[in-house]
Order: C-alpha cells, then sequence, then structure tokens
C-alpha cells in the first residue's frame, strides 16, 4: 500500500508519464503532433515542471526535470530518448524512455497528416519503484497521431494505449491505461501560439472511477527557427482522488 500512495502521490512519476505530459511531445501539450526533425535533424528538450496532487503528496509538491534528445533518421522517421530527474521529497532519475515517431500519411493540399509513436520505459531496479521513481518492469505505449493544418493554425489529435507493469504485485495501479486527445492551436501572434488541449484519460486509481479528464492551457513562443520556448498548465479533473495540477515549462533547441 505504501508503495502504491508513493506512486500515485508522488509528483512527476514516470510510471505515469504516458497520461502526464511526454518530453517528446509537442510541448507543452500532452497531444503531440506528427512533425518530424527531418533526415540528420537534431532536437533537445530541456524541461521544468512543478506537480501538485491531492492524493498521498506532501506539501509543496514536486519538482522533476525532464531531457529528451531526438534524432531525424529519415524526412518522417524520428528516434528519441528522454529521461527526468526528480526532487523534492523523492530524489533520482526515473525510467529511461526510448521511442520513434513515424508520420505515414501526409497530403499537402488537405493539410492532413497521420502518424505512429511507439514507445517503450525501461525498468528501474525494485527498490526505486519503491521510492516511487517509476516502474520496475518494462512498460509501452503506442499513441496514433493526427494533425490537421487550419485557417487559424492547426489541429492535434491522439488516441493512445499503454501498458503499465511494476515489480511490486501488490500495487493497485490499472495496468493497462489510454488517452482520447484534442488539441487546436492558435497562430495568435508572429512567433506566438496558443494551444488548448484537453482529453479523456485512463484513471491510474484502481478504486477510483475508470475515466478521468484533463485540460490544459499552452503557449509557445519561437524567437527563431532553432528555438521554442513553451509553458503550460495542466489539470486532471475526476469524481474523487487523485486530483493532480501540473505546470510544465521547456526550452527546446533545434539544430
Amino acid at each position: 500500500m505504501r508503495a502504491t500512495m508513493k506512486i500515485l502521490g508522488r509528483a512527476g512519476v514516470v510510471g505515469m508519464a504516458w497520461l502526464a505530459c511526454p518530453a517528446h511531445a509537442y510541448h507543452p501539450m500532452v497531444t503531440d503532433d506528427t512533425g518530424t526533425q527531418g533526415l540528420g535533424g537534431n532536437q533537445l528538450e530541456l524541461g521544468y515542471d512543478y506537480d501538485r496532487n491531492t492524493l498521498g503528496a506532501p506539501s509543496g509538491g514536486g519538482h522533476s526535470f525532464p531531457v529528451t534528445y531526438t534524432r531525424g533518421v529519415g524526412d518522417a522517421l524520428d528516434l528519441f530518448a528522454g529521461q527526468v530527474r526528480m526532487s523534492g521529497g523523492v530524489e533520482g532519475w526515473s525510467n529511461v524512455g526510448l521511442g520513434a515517431k513515424w508520420r505515414f500519411y501526409s497530403n499537402d493540399a488537405s493539410g492532413l497528416s497521420l502518424g505512429l509513436e511507439p514507445e517503450v520505459q525501461l525498468p528501474v531496479s525494485a527498490a526505486d519503484e519503491a521510492k516511487g521513481l517509476g516502474n520496475g518492469r518494462l512498460s509501452y505505449a503506442l499513441t496514433f497521431l493526427m494533425a490537421r493544418n487550419t485557417s487559424f493554425g492547426q489541429v492535434f489529435a491522439n488516441a493512445m494505449a499503454a501498458r503499465e507493469n511494476f515489480a511490486d504485485g501488490s500495487i493497485t495501479i490499472r495496468r493497462s491505461q489510454y488517452r482520447l486527445s484534442v488539441a487546436p492551436v492558435l497562430d495568435v501572434a508572429q512567433a506566438w501560439r496558443v494551444a488548448l488541449d484537453m482529453g479523456l484519460k485512463t484513471n491510474p486509481d484502481g478504486g477510483g472511477r475508470y475515466l478521468m479528464r484533463y485540460m490544459e492551457v499552452g503557449t509557445v513562443y519561437s524567437p527563431s527557427a532553432a528555438m521554442d520556448l513553451s509553458v503550460g498548465v495542466i489539470r486532471d479533473a475526476v469524481q474523487g482522488p487523485p486530483r493532480h495540477t501540473k505546470v510544465t515549462s521547456e526550452v527546446t533547441w533545434h539544430f
């Protein structure tokens, strides 16, 4: 039970990262786009997140520092690797995430593009899992991506399925987790975009209602083609715990 409370209540737990704010997504959004770096392109993401969860979380919340590197190995195919450093009660590195993004369809005339994003999370030790640093067994996810250009900007939509696996068999978090989400992105001024991200996802608390909702408001400022600065606020909503709020920020460098 103690391990379960830590995993549900500790902010930034990577065992729930599929449903929170993956570092390789179109930051600051939960919903990812179909964009890739192009052959030979690189991307480095450095972030800071502050989490507050009312279920089992210590006062003051938690802090996490995600780092993700992405490499374009084809015009429409990226490979990425990422990890999160956690602090604020739980200290240490979380699961290593490895994955790919493949844009398998693109139509310039309609502005529609489709993609797939498989990802695995390598396990942490059983001791680190008990501390709340992540999953002690291999976990994996697959996300279907859709993007559509519009007169005001873009609209993204995702459908994700994930499997959470733990070394501690007594943990009551739901192993199979899903998310459906949509995010309109508005071009409001030169170099400025504003996004509204919303969706339904599996409540990880096995004793609570199966579905929960989330909503996010975020903005992206791009001072140059090589850099994006982004910030967002995400709020989970469910009848009963857990209730979770995340403030997420990131610097993204394209090179």
